[in-house]
């Protein structure tokens, strides 16, 4: 199924250079041992990086060494790039989830630059992708998210499967056959302490609102949310495009 999703969203190619973020949460690891076992056939490069927030203290310090032993079973080159999140967050007067995304984002513009991908004259052969492990239910949390905050056509089309050089090779699964797939192929995996909070919106939406919809209303809810998506991703794309073509049949020497 991940092989026919990167097919039919156009993920990858021969000569592409992946950079895999990897947290060693069970949705990464997954995505990490699939994207390995693909890489011959498709004919990509691949390494990972892995965020250290500075927050967790020992537990994320556990978490760094458990991904670098992954990598080094798996031959797979590993970097670890570490931010002060709670200082940054004093900083920017932003909060430390807000914070910890644009770290992110820093960690992966950097190592494409280091990659030699970006400057004046990038590498030619192949493209740069930031392969992120977001799932159907992330998709699920996030158009509820959206809706509940307010959002229109692009907000409730979700988290897009491939977008400015990001790739999401696992939105096809559901967090439970992710969970199965490394049970199946008893791989192991850590579990990070915040995403058992209920202090952060999203996993409020996780842990109280998905579960009753799919126990109280439908068994199939992210499922039929992850195609209402797509659908939806679809019109807001027609949209744009038609919008785009009937603008510039209005364009005059003097303007509009």
């Amino acid at each position: 199924r991940v092989r026919k999703y990167i097919r039919d969203n156009r993920m990858l190619n021969a000569e592409d250079m992946v950079v895999a973020g990897v947290s060693g949460g069970a949705d990464s690891i997954a995505m990490l041992h699939i994207l390995k076992s693909l890489q011959k056939e498709i004919g990509f490069s691949m390494e990972v990086v892995h965020v250290h927030h500075g927050i967790r203290g020992q537990e994320a310090d556990r978490d760094e060494q458990f991904v670098e032993k992954i990598c080094r079973d798996w031959g797979i080159p590993f970097r670890s790039r570490h931010y002060p999140v709670p200082e940054l967050s004093g900083k920017w007067k932003l909060g430390e989830e807000e914070t910890g995304r644009i770290v992110r984002k820093q960690a992966f513009q950097e190592e494409k630059k280091r990659l030699g991908f970006s400057g004046e004259q990038p590498k030619k052969n192949g493209q740069f992708r930031v392969a992120l492990a977001h799932n159907r239910n992330d998709l699920a949390e996030t158009m509820l998210h959206h809706l509940a905050r307010g959002t229109g056509l692009r907000g409730l089309s979700g988290i897009h499967p491939c977008s400015d050089g990001i790739i999401r090779p696992v939105l096809c699964l559901e967090r439970r056959e992710i969970v199965y797939y490394l049970e199946e192929n008893e791989i192991s995996y850590i579990t990070d302490s915040s995403n058992l909070s209920d202090g952060y919106t999203r996993n409020r939406i996780r842990h109280h609102v998905l579960p009753a919809m799919e126990k109280e209303i439908n068994g199939k809810t992210v499922e039929h949310m992850a195609e209402t998506a797509r659908i939806l991703r679809e019109a807001d794309g027609y949209l744009r495009r038609k919008g785009a073509e009937l603008l510039e049949q209005c364009r005059q020497k003097t303007g509009y």
